[in-house]
């Protein structure tokens, strides 16, 4: 006669988490499994199922790609609370989708573990995504065009270094306004060095959209790293990367789609009112609209996670964000404050990760 453990015993035996054996239980790919009234059970002697995310997942020596920019909301530290998200195990969710990718903390994390059918990037902000670009499709021209900007900067006093970084902003900010295909490469590059350079690593621009950081206090910055680029570059030839609205992801997200939308967050004061990562500003309004595309994307199907400010940090009573995502799950995690002008104000504070699934 079988001997049988319980859905919690098979968690703790196998080191998984208990909702994965619930799965592994319903796919049918648990020998003998049975249930016991709304219970499942699991013979004692059954062997852990190879996990269908082992398939996909990639075991090979390749070098880590990270984020080769520091970028203000970056989800580095987040990454953990993140990844308990990622739907991967349901074998058939084959697409990730990142309309807002910013610095890609995330992106790096999902195609550094997995090895997916398709994905989809985009960002309003046409330095950015020019940058990925280039990264992708011409890694060995900007690599020596940042060797030579790295030689040029490090060789300076820090007054020669102060005028030096004028000089290259404004460059960077006619390339911006003046610039065609012949100059992404000069322009791309130019971003990497004023975001190693700059201020804390803002990217900035004023109403006329021009890039207005000044120059931080980094002795000796590392403007060309060399390795992780051509690991990043390697990692984003699978990827499609578009210049544009989140809305223009629409086409490529279905019911086989992981999307995860991080938009510029709804400030939490008065003051903390920094969106201008473009000349365009994210007010209410946008968020609402947000919302409602991803209850339109919802409806396709695809698994959402949707990361944002948490306004009860100020005020207990706003539910701004439980109205305009009333049908979803909302979970509070704690974050770092980690980019601010005023050192008083870096600090723990709560963020919001919605989902239409629980993680």
């Amino acid at each position: 006669m079988l001997a049988y453990m319980t859905a919690s015993e098979a968690a703790e035996k196998w080191n998984i988490s208990h909702r994965r054996v619930l799965t592994l239980c319903k796919e049918n790919r648990i020998a003998n499994v049975a249930t016991l009234g709304n219970m499942w059970i699991i013979p004692i002697e059954a062997k852990k199922p190879e996990d269908a995310r082992s398939l996909r997942y990639n075991t090979t020596s390749e070098k880590t790609a990270k984020p080769f920019l520091k970028w203000a909301g970056g989800k580095g530290q987040l990454l953990k609370e993140i990844e308990s998200y990622y739907p991967f195990a349901d074998s058939h969710i084959t697409k990730y989708a990142e309309p807002f990718v910013g610095g890609g903390a995330v992106l790096f994390d999902i195609l550094g573990k997995y090895d997916l059918k398709e994905i989809y990037i985009s960002d309003i902000n046409v330095e950015l995504m020019n940058t990925y670009k280039i990264i992708r499709d011409n890694v060995d021209s900007l690599i020596e065009i940042l060797y030579s900007i790295q030689n040029d900067y490090l060789s300076l006093n820090t007054e020669d270094r102060k005028s030096y970084y004028v000089k290259m902003r404004d460059r960077f900010n006619y390339l911006k306004v003046n610039g065609d295909e012949n100059i992404n490469i000069e322009k791309a590059a130019l971003m990497i060095f004023l975001n190693k350079t700059c201020f804390n690593g803002l990217y900035r621009v004023n109403k006329k959209g021009l890039f207005n950081v000044p120059m931080g206090a980094y002795k000796n910055p590392m403007i060309c790293d060399e390795n992780n680029l051509r690991a990043v570059s390697e990692k984003l030839q699978k990827v499609t990367i578009v210049c544009g609205d989140y809305r223009e992801s629409a086409n490529f997200i279905d019911e086989n789609t992981f999307v995860y939308f991080d938009p510029p967050y709804r400030p939490i004061t008065d003051t903390a009112s920094f969106t201008a990562y473009t000349e365009n500003l994210f007010n209410d309004e946008e968020q609402i609209e947000l919302a409602k595309f991803v209850d339109l994307m919802n409806k396709k199907g695809a698994k959402i996670v949707v990361s944002n400010s948490d306004p009860k940090n100020i005020n207990s009573e706003d539910d701004f964000f439980e109205e305009i995502y009333a049908s979803h799950n909302i979970r509070r995690v704690e974050a770092n404050r980690m980019i601010n002008s005023k050192g008083a104000s870096r600090g723990k504070i709560k963020e919001l990760l919605i989902s239409n699934f629980k993680e």
